[in-house]
């Protein structure tokens, strides 16, 4: 075994058939392994992670968990009407997204954007979009909207088409370029061109983006209400804090029914577009 591990950093000499012999090459896997755990032990000291706190305070999980169920149904009733706000949020917000990436997909593809500079400065543009959290769109939205669900919509907008510019402009890259070319060669447009020869093959695709992003949405609307963007959130922020696990867990449940619901008319979709 000592010497199968001594292998492993010095790699034995191969001997040919010649006679000759070569130096087997070096694997990478041990110094990976290496970087890796001193990427843990740098990780573990920087969040004081404690496995004997979660030992000791680990089954509190449990204890709330516990209190949620059997879950109060008769506060249905008041989480529907914030169910439905939270819905119709996540759809606006998801259709406007979706609309709105198409042109900047255009404008992101290197097999239709042939300007160098146009298509840095949009992929960068969308990289910095990318990278804030959808909270923090969230609350800067009820800074410059207020309060309420308008605010969740322009959030949950925004985190859409950082997500289906990325994936559609990726999906346009593949295509087959041969009929918008002989569209061009003909005197088309680029935009007449796109939506004859490239939009039918890239259309199932993209609308099964769409209604992924929606299944996304539908659990990030549930959270908004923490920063005061409208929806279901408000209440469970609430009970969360009034400590009313009963209640909570009627939230979670009716929000778990509307997932389901929401991922298998998505995937049913999917299934017919594919």
């Amino acid at each position: 075994m000592m010497k199968s591990i001594k292998n492993i950093f010095i790699p034995e000499k191969i001997e040919l058939s010649n006679g000759k012999s070569v130096q087997a090459p070096r694997s990478v896997v041990p110094y990976v392994i290496i970087g890796l755990v001193v990427a843990i032990a740098i990780a573990v000291n920087v969040t004081g992670f404690n496995m004997s706190t979660i030992i000791n305070r680990g089954n509190q999980f449990f204890v709330i968990l516990k209190n949620m169920f059997p879950p109060d149904f008769s506060f249905a009733k008041n989480v529907l009407p914030a169910l439905i706000e939270t819905i119709k949020m996540s759809l606006l917000g998801s259709m406007i997204g979706s609309a709105l990436a198409i042109p900047f997909a255009i404008l992101s593809s290197v097999n239709i954007m042939k300007s160098k500079v146009v298509l840095v400065i949009v992929r960068i543009a969308q990289s910095i979009l990318r990278t804030l959290p959808t909270l923090i769109i969230a609350l800067v939205a009820t800074y410059v909207f207020g309060l309420g669900t308008f605010a969740g919509t322009v959030a949950i907008s925004i985190f859409t088409f950082g997500l289906v510019v990325k994936m559609l402009y990726e999906k346009i890259e593949t295509v087959d370029m041969g009929p918008f070319e002989a569209m061009e060669a003909v005197g088309a447009t680029k935009l007449k061109a796109f939506i004859g020869a490239i939009m039918p093959q890239i259309l199932p695709s993209y609308f099964s983006i769409c209604l992924y992003s929606l299944e996304i949405n539908v659990r990030y609307a549930a959270i908004l209400g923490y920063v005061g963007a409208g929806g279901i959130g408000l209440i469970l922020n609430e009970k969360i804090g009034w400590r009313e696990y009963d209640k909570v867990g009627m939230i979670l449940v009716m929000l778990f029914i509307t997932v389901v619901i929401i991922e298998n008319i998505s995937k049913y979709l999917r299934e017919r577009l594919g």
